[in-house]
């Protein structure tokens, strides 16, 4: 018997997973994919929000600001890449100046700190590449940018070093209400939980039908994206939005922790959260509108196309409340932006929610929140040396575009989470981030995943479960 089972380890239920592992109780966390991080999480705007943009009195202006102001220290207790570059939003008319005006006041009651409306003239000295037709901008300095994957695989890493049991592989596809707790059938057999928390993400819908009442309808959206080589990373030095509209904040032009230029998302309403295809239609729309914010956008750049869902829902703000058909359930769902930004507040928050349907909270007196990764290529030379004298395999660079070495690669192989893809270790490690996207490495990293876990490089998958690399014969002479 668990005291507490979530559903789904994305960013939010690796936050609070996180959460959780500090106090004397049994967690469980469900995952359907092969690893954590497999759905947003890996793929959205990457952006610590200031806060200004909600609604003032919501949940979502709330846990906004309250989670931007954790998450600087977080990544710090975690070694997670972190920048405070700050945003504008820009105006290119006098509406907009007016709506600028009115996210100013609105982040203020928000408590968002720091804010300030400037003119054509400052704007420019800050960003010079801005387009010329752009008359003022909102500048909110407590905006950053951060590594979103890495931040979850961080947090659940802890958790589970701390005694969090994780499943992997292992779908949702039922709840029973058995009284004093609930048992959650999955795709690997049944377990039993004294609460549940819903944080299944796009499919949180899904996990609410369980219970036998729709509670909010889904409407999944779709944001496409560029990722431009460093060479193009120091183009502009803040996050760059235009006025946000009833589709979402738009479509920005931004750094990223990885040194990188990020351009998108537009928003396309799908019907599935899977739908993450990139189409001509959408990325022309993504260029246009990035290059009307700062025209010298190379796109010839472009490293990589990718999409992520958003988890839109009927209701404007976050649904953080127990379910109505399930009181043991707690969902933690319509999580859209800004949901990164949020997520250690929404944690702490879930937390409290759970204590006051019964879950006691005792501390553990031995936690530790913190976790240390080594990154070769940030390390001085002295240290390099000797961490080489240690282990030889850190001397031997796999990734030429990022300069990962082999022991980087093995460590993350061998982290509390053991990556079981060639996009796994990319995630953990970084190989096949750079200009060429594993072209060159990608093969050595097969080898060294294949090596380590001592499997075949056939069973070796991309990413997820079935995106096989290589192809063989067995030696029965079977398709393999």
């Amino acid at each position: 018997m668990f005291d507490v089972a979530i559903i789904g380890c994305g960013v939010i239920g690796a936050s609070l997973a996180y959460t959780l592992s500090q106090y004397r109780l049994r967690v469980l966390v469900l995952e359907k994919e092969n690893d954590v991080a497999m759905g947003t999480t890996k793929a959205n705007s990457a952006i610590v929000h200031a806060g200004y943009d909600p609604a003032h009195g919501t949940l979502m202006a709330q846990l906004n600001v309250r989670g931007s102001e954790m998450m600087e220290a977080l990544c710090q207790r975690l070694s997670v890449k972190y920048a405070r570059i700050g945003s504008f939003v820009l105006a290119f008319d006098e509406a907009q100046r007016a709506q600028l005006e009115r996210m100013l006041e609105n982040g203020r009651r928000n408590g968002v700190p720091g804010l300030e409306l400037l003119d054509s003239e400052t704007a420019h000295r800050m960003e010079p590449d801005l387009a010329d037709e752009v008359c003022a901008a909102l500048y909110a300095p407590s905006a950053a940018v951060i590594d979103p994957w890495g931040l979850c695989i961080a947090e659940a890493e802890v958790a589970v070093r701390n005694g969090v049991t994780l499943a992997l592989r292992t779908a949702v596809t039922g709840l029973t209400d058995a009284g004093d707790h609930v048992r959650l059938h999955t795709t690997a057999g049944d377990y039993d939980s004294r609460l549940v928390v819903n944080c299944a993400g796009g499919w949180g819908h899904e996990i609410c039908a369980m219970t036998g009442q729709d509670e909010w309808q889904a409407y999944p959206s779709r944001g496409e994206y560029y990722l431009l080589d460093k060479s193009s990373g120091d183009l502009v030095s803040h996050v760059i939005f235009q006025c946000p509209t009833a589709a979402g904040k738009g479509i920005l032009v931004a750094p990223t922790v990885h040194g990188n230029l990020i351009v998108g998302p537009n928003a396309v309403d799908v019907d599935d959260p899977l739908c993450r295809e990139t189409t001509q239609a959408g990325l022309e729309q993504v260029a246009a509108i990035g290059r009307k914010s700062v025209p010298g956008i190379d796109l010839r750049q472009s490293i990589r196309n990718f999409a992520g869902v958003r988890a839109n829902t009927s209701e404007d703000d976050f649904i953080i409340r127990p379910a109505a058909a399930l009181p043991r359930l707690l969902h933690v769902a319509g999580i859209k932006s800004p949901g990164l930004s949020a997520a250690p507040a929404i944690a702490v928050y879930a937390t409290q929610l759970l204590a006051d349907m019964g879950l006691p909270l005792e501390k553990k007196p031995d936690w530790d929140g913190t976790r240390t990764q080594i990154c070769f290529k940030e390390l001085s030379e002295a240290e390099k040396t000797a961490l080489v004298a240690r282990d030889p395999r850190y001397g031997r660079v796999i990734c030429r575009c990022e300069t990962i070495t082999e022991g980087e690669i093995v460590a993350a192989i061998h982290s509390p989470i053991p990556p079981c893809s060639v996009d796994g270790i990319k995630r953990r490690a970084g190989a096949g981030m750079g200009r060429c996207q594993g072209g060159f490495c990608g093969p050595r990293v097969l080898d060294i995943l294949a090596r380590e876990r001592g499997v075949s490089p056939l069973t070796i998958g991309q990413d997820g479960d079935g995106t096989y690399i290589l192809a063989g014969r067995t030696k029965e002479g079977a398709q393999a």
